[in-house]
């Protein structure tokens, strides 16, 4: 952040005063004492951090120990999401790196709308097809909607895989792109799909990923300083004051605790550590 210091700027005079024989023509003022200001830009493109001003944000009440009471009954890591998520269901001995990046790539786009079993499935039957860009290029429609099937969307997501390989295979030699920006261009890419994509196949935190789960657990803690629509919205209010650092936790944090506890119909809110915390529980006391 480039720190700009604002002054002001004073006429040296000289000390000598006027020739002898002359009167000066007025009293030689004294400088006044200049007062620095500092100014702070959001930006700092050259890594000079210097003296920063910094408004303080606005952040949830109790967001921190409610985090902790989600960390403490998410400790057992025995949800779904923990087995069978996207990072469990690619070859990790597949040759080469890009083979396994797409196989990343393939769970996501089959994870819409689909519990994790139900992907896991899907996937181990695609591996066991033969799980690379020309395999499924080589592959029919029909067949490959057996495949993926009973997944949600079947019959669209065959479409978009055919669609997105091609892509794959004309633009990117066949791995899959390493941007939020070209990853979500792909048909059946979403920003959610695009984030996990790029911290399980490239190992970059670039964003929290929201689904259903995130984005309805955000907005029952309040983790939103508004009431928010969507998952994209909720993203970028929890990325507004969420620490980096925890940007890559939460995901798989909040969807197991979703899936096990903050359940989008009847939520087990009298077995919930944050029952006392979370306003959502106090409407249903």
């Amino acid at each position: 952040m480039h720190t700009l210091r604002a002054g002001m700027l004073t006429r040296s005079r000289s000390r000598g005063g006027a020739p002898a024989g002359e009167k000066n023509p007025s009293p030689v003022k004294r400088p006044h004492k200049v007062r620095r200001l500092d100014m702070a830009y959001e930006e700092d493109p050259e890594g000079e951090k210097g003296d920063r001003v910094q408004a303080p944000g606005w952040e949830p009440q109790d967001w921190r120990e409610q985090l902790a009471n989600i960390r403490a009954m998410r400790s057992r890591r025995d949800a779904p999401v923990d087995q069978l998520g996207a990072e469990h269901c690619y070859d990790t001995g597949a040759p080469p790196e890009q083979v396994q990046r797409y196989q990343v790539l393939l769970s996501l786009m089959l994870s819409s709308q689909t519990k994790d079993q139900v992907t896991a499935g899907a996937m181990q039957r695609l591996r066991a097809h033969g799980l690379t860009v020309d395999s499924i290029l080589q592959t029919d429609e029909g067949t490959l909607g057996q495949l993926i099937y009973p997944v949600g969307f079947w019959r669209s997501k065959v479409k978009y895989i055919k669609q997105t390989s091609a892509i794959l295979r004309q633009r990117y030699n066949g791995d899959i792109p390493a941007s939020v920006a070209e990853l979500v261009a792909l048909p059946g890419v979403g920003p959610k799909m695009a984030h996990l994509a790029m911290a399980i196949a490239w190992g970059t935190v670039s964003g929290i990923a929201v689904d259903t789960h995130v984005h309805r657990i955000a907005n029952r803690l309040r983790w939103t300083k508004e009431v928010t629509k969507s998952p994209e919205q909720t993203r970028a209010a929890l990325e507004s004051w969420l620490p980096r650092e925890l940007w890559s936790e939460v995901n798989g944090l909040l969807v197991g605790f979703g899936q096990q506890t903050c359940l989008p119909v009847h939520p087990r809110c009298q077995a919930c550590l944050n029952r006392r915390l979370c306003p959502a529980a106090q409407g249903r006391a």
